[in-house]
């Protein structure tokens, strides 16, 4: 995983606001490298050892609802890349034209074995493939569509130096989030005005402080807030 050059970044990442990240990420490019190395290891092995667990939440998705398996869906990645994520489908089919592109608590799109999948977390076992690809990393902010990435202040751009990734400290903060939001009257406007710039601090900080290690710990904790 290595940085651009500050010239080849998109023009709308160019900013000073931007730069400093960009050069706090600079002084880790070992362990950028590292970083990927590691993320591709790490998903093979998990990939190794889920691959019949998640034969049978495929059978479980088939015999629950009528649909696909998988859920795909348009996110963006490192420098504003749009890639398709790759999720086991915990809604009815099509659920992305009956309502809101977050979710909360208690909404009705959501499936019996979806709701199981969500609380543990395993609907984003299929995420490893995107590492496998280079889309995604382990530890990183978590990938948005494009209509909230559109809202992004200059700031805020600066999460996407990096790959998307499948768990971070914002999402350990936030695991309740579709808690939050199911009382409120208009998701998106709640969504993009008080929980992502809230979210976007997190994010933030674990580029300026940067580091392997503080990613391996990231990691430990994800696994003790699924299990709690």
């Amino acid at each position: 995983m290595e940085l651009r050059p500050w010239r080849l970044l998109p023009d709308e990442m160019r900013t000073k606001e931007v730069r400093k990240y960009y050069n706090i990420l600079m002084k880790h490019r070992m362990w950028l490298k590292v970083k990927r190395a590691f993320d591709v290891v790490v998903a093979g092995i998990m990939l190794a050892v889920l691959i019949i667990p998640m034969g049978i939440i495929a059978l479980a998705i088939r015999l629950d609802s009528p649909g696909p398996v998988f859920f795909r869906q348009a996110r963006v990645t490192q420098y504003g890349k749009i890639f398709r994520i790759y999720k086991f489908r915990t809604m009815v089919d099509n659920a992305s034209k009956l309502g809101a592109a977050v979710t909360v608590d208690n909404d009705s799109r959501i499936t019996k074995v979806g709701a199981f999948l969500r609380k543990y977390r395993m609907d984003e076992f299929p995420q490893l493939f995107n590492i496998l690809a280079g889309d995604m990393t382990l530890v990183g902010t978590r990938p948005e569509v494009t209509k909230y990435v559109k809202k992004y202040t200059k700031e805020m751009r600066a999460t996407l130096l990096l790959p998307a990734g499948i768990t971070s400290e914002a999402s350990i903060q936030y695991k309740d989030e579709a808690e939050l939001l199911d009382a409120a009257d208009d998701v998106d406007k709640v969504y993009v005005e008080k929980v992502l710039p809230e979210k976007m601090k997190y994010n933030l900080e674990s580029i300026r402080k940067f580091g392997f290690w503080r990613e391996i710990g990231t990691m430990v904790k994800t696994v003790v807030a699924v299990v709690r």
